[in-house]
């Protein structure tokens, strides 16, 4: 448990002995991100992927709103030349820019499935982390908004490309991009970006009934086996030919046929009895 009460900026807590719930917090600042906050994120997803315990993970935000994006007045987050000649500047720019990327695709390579819980604004860099999650829902309050362009800068750390996979319409990822505009719940539903829209704050991401953790309750009762498996060929197939995909889960499917998980579940099944599976 200790393990994810260290942080400063995002908070883990334990919903069931086998469900994590993250926060982003901090609320004063409408968990904007400034550079601890990156860090942290990579940091916490990090250790989740080792924790043998967790089976499930939700991730929302604290306070009033999920994240308000890039905290822009932290000057950390942006990379000044300070007298380098051109080449140092841009090597150290690029060194930052892979730091911020790593915090959100540790999401994705995270083993356990990540339910984004979004709520009120989820502005810029919340949309590079939302992509990265398996599963989003949001309030009915709920926008969202590619927000970089007002910015001065072209989105770098993972929006333009997870979310063109994640609701296939590039024509409306290309206008989200090009213009800043919010996209409020409804159309979010629409076009699949996010999979259910729900009242409130708390019926997303209240601590026993909601919604979110409901869904990751349900995915922490199945063979970690099977969940940890279909995860890795979902991103595997995402990025590859159908013939790659098959021929990869072929491979993967050659060493995690042979579990103990498989009987157990017929046994399940059979007796209309929960199944009870090791750790993984």
């Amino acid at each position: 448990m200790s393990a994810y009460t260290n942080f400063e900026t995002v908070k883990g807590e334990f919903i069931t002995d086998n469900v994590l719930h993250v926060q982003l917090n901090r609320p004063k600042k409408l968990n904007a991100f400034n550079p601890t906050q990156v860090k942290e994120v990579r940091e916490i997803f990090q250790v989740i992927r080792e924790d043998r315990n967790i089976r499930a993970v939700v991730v929302s935000g604290s306070g009033r709103m999920f994240t308000a994006g890039l905290d822009l007045s932290e000057n950390g987050l942006v990379i000044m030349d300070s007298g380098m000649d051109l080449a140092r500047a841009a090597f150290h720019r690029r060194r930052h820019i892979e730091d911020f990327q790593a915090a959100f695709t540790a999401i994705e390579q995270c083993d356990k499935p990540v339910i984004a819980a979004v709520h009120n604004g989820c502005f810029g860099a919340g949309v590079d982390m939302i992509t990265a999650c398996d599963i989003r829902y949001a309030t009915k309050d709920s926008f969202f908004c590619v927000k970089e362009v007002d910015v001065g800068l072209a989105a770098d750390v993972g929006t333009l490309q997870r979310l063109p996979k994640v609701i296939g319409n590039n024509s409306l990822v290309r206008e989200l991009c090009f213009t800043g505009r919010n996209m409020y719940a409804e159309e979010a539903l629409q076009c699949g970006l996010i999979n259910k829209v729900l009242g409130s704050q708390e019926e997303v991401v209240g601590e026993y009934n909601s919604e979110a953790i409901k869904t990751a309750k349900l995915i922490a009762s199945k063979s970690p086996v099977a969940v940890v498996g279909t995860k890795n060929l979902l991103n595997y197939s995402r990025d590859h030919s159908v013939a790659e995909g098959l021929e990869y889960t072929v491979t993967w499917n050659a060493a995690m046929l042979s579990t103990e998980d498989i009987p157990r579940s017929v046994e399940a099944f059979v007796t209309k009895k929960p199944a009870v599976y090791s750790k993984l």
